[in-house]
């Protein structure tokens, strides 16, 4: 019979199987019930429908992938686990590439601290983020940052993951003299000056040296103190040491000098100072060509280099052409290891990220999210935009600005003119005035309008025209019987006065002229003409 398999594919974890979740008495099959897996602390459920019958399955394979550090990719392993006596067992891992034995999969391990000025390599990448995970078995590498030799390291500079744990404790970085402003109890800061010759500083901090070059190493130390001292642990010749020559080097730089190195200078040399405290560089001497890296990139990859070689300690300078962005490490070294310092980098294309559009009223006429592209924007009828109506896509992947939104435009409330009222008023909802908006005024019985008696809200946010004026008056109170009014008028405004001017043999008896009122009425009323003699 063939044995039943079934996969299953868990990415950036480490599978735990819970066991228990189903008492051996509650499980009523004759194999085992179905696994219990959990991702993250989550438990992990199937799809339906894909779930077999676990009680006829003696045996599950599944895929697996380690966890890594976020530069790399993760391994992935061949998992299984095996129905034992009604229960699973395992799980046990092999590298899927390879046909070796399943071993029990072992915990990986976890940099939760950090210390300050500590640089780490793992197969021979600088890890640049931290709380990264690495799997069992896994070596890094520690060293002080450069300058080499202003700080010291204090502890082992290569550690290993052990099924969850350390080989040793995490080391740390102490300052040196200059960094300490000499205090006694400081070791003594080391410096390189490399005048003729090359070399590269390895991850596990040690200085590796092309022969043939010159190296002066410098301990900085007050004179007046006192000369420190400088040991090694080469055989292979005596070297010159001394106080530098310069006025401005003399009183604080304590040399020694390997000129022409060679294979056999390779050691630890250690100054110490006075008081007995010491610092230490190691120095391994040997002529090492990296692999030529035109070979790698071709035109096609946009990525262009200043190569100074190919020897050891010389530096390929990497750089993208406007528009791209450079992922990886610009600057590469070639080291002791044969290897240059890190991968070849990338160049990629600076594109900034698709912008979505949620307001309803918002169009987006245009977007181009490649470097130097532009994102246009333009809100519906009626609407304005708040904000930039075009955006740029930046150097560093982000847009000149923030997205506009779209705002109803508005009029303002019109003035409702004295001695008026509105007839219409067409609005977008109570008191909204928007684009579009018709307002129409009337003036009262004793009034007259005076401008336009319809105004509309224009995209201006401002009205068609200002509201009309109604101005008060009176209308024309007709002639009275036997006379005439001065001036002869069909409206008259408030304030106007009239003269009465009655027919030969009449007369009026007001002696006060009708003035117009507000209110449209005269003051006083209209007189009429009567017969002289009837007065």
């Amino acid at each position: 019979m063939a044995e039943p398999r079934f996969y299953t594919t868990l990415l950036l974890a480490i599978l735990t199987f819970v066991h228990g979740r189903l008492r051996n008495s509650e499980w009523k099959g004759s194999g085992c019930p179905p696994p219990g897996l959990t991702l993250n602390g989550s438990k992990v459920v199937a799809r339906p429908g894909s779930i077999p019958d676990y009680s006829t399955l003696a045996e599950v394979k599944f895929s697996a992938e380690l966890p890594a550090p976020a530069a790399f990719i993760p391994e992935k392993r061949l998992c299984k686990i095996k129905c034992i006596g009604g229960r699973w067992v395992g799980p046990l891992c092999r590298r899927e590439q390879e046909q070796g034995r399943f071993e029990p999969l072992l915990r990986s391990c976890k940099l939760d601290t950090f210390p300050l000025h500590l640089v780490l390599t793992y197969k021979n990448i600088t890890i640049t983020t931290y709380n990264d995970v690495f799997p069992h078995g896994a070596e890094i590498q520690l060293r002080c940052r450069e300058p080499l030799g202003l700080y010291k390291l204090l502890g082992e500079s290569r550690l290993q993951c052990n099924n969850g744990g350390w080989s040793n404790r995490i080391p740390s970085c102490i300052p040196t003299t200059v960094l300490t402003n000499y205090t006694d109890d400081s070791p003594p800061t080391i410096l390189v000056r490399i005048p003729s010759g090359s070399a590269s500083v390895e991850p596990s901090g040690v200085l590796a040296v092309f022969p043939g070059s010159i190296l002066h190493l410098e301990c900085l130390f007050p004179r007046k103190v006192g000369t420190p001292d400088w040991t090694w642990t080469s055989s292979f010749r005596q070297y010159l040491t001394g106080w530098a020559i310069a006025a401005e080097e003399r009183d604080w730089k304590y040399r020694l000098s390997i000129y022409y190195t060679k294979p056999q200078d390779s050691g630890v040399f250690t100054c110490n100072t006075p008081r007995g405290v010491t610092n230490s560089l190691a120095i391994h001497v040997t002529a090492v060509h990296c692999d030529s890296l035109e070979r790698q990139f071709n035109s096609t990859s946009h990525l262009t280099a200043r190569i100074e070689g190919t020897r050891l300690g010389q530096t390929a300078v990497f750089q993208c052409p406007i528009g791209y962005k450079l992922n990886g490490t610009a600057n590469l070294t070639c080291q002791a290891s044969g290897e240059w310092s890190s991968r070849l980098p990338r160049c990629e294309p600076i594109l900034c990220p698709q912008i979505t559009n949620d307001d309803s009223h918002l169009t987006i006429t245009e977007q181009n999210t490649s470097y130097g592209g532009r994102v246009l924007f333009k809100c519906a009828w009626g609407f304005k935009l708040n904000g930039l109506p075009g955006l740029e896509c930046e150097l560093n992947g982000s847009w000149s600005g923030l997205v506009p939104n779209c705002t109803r435009i508005q009029c303002p409330a019109p003035v409702l003119p004295l001695h008026g009222r509105v007839v219409e008023e067409a609005t977008q909802g109570a008191g909204v005035y928007g684009v579009g908006a018709v307002v129409q005024f009337a003036c009262l019985p004793h009034a007259r309008l005076t401008g336009e008696a319809s105004i509309v809200c224009t995209e201006t946010g401002y009205w068609s025209q200002p509201p009309p004026l109604c101005k008060p008056g009176c209308e024309y109170p007709g002639e009275p019987e036997h006379g005439l009014l001065v001036p002869l008028k069909f409206w008259y405004e408030a304030g106007d006065k009239l003269q009465v001017s009655c027919h030969a043999g009449f007369v009026s008896p007001l002696q006060t002229s009708p003035v117009c009122l507000e209110d449209g009425s005269w003051e006083p009323p209209m007189p009429n003409c009567t017969d002289y003699r009837d007065v």
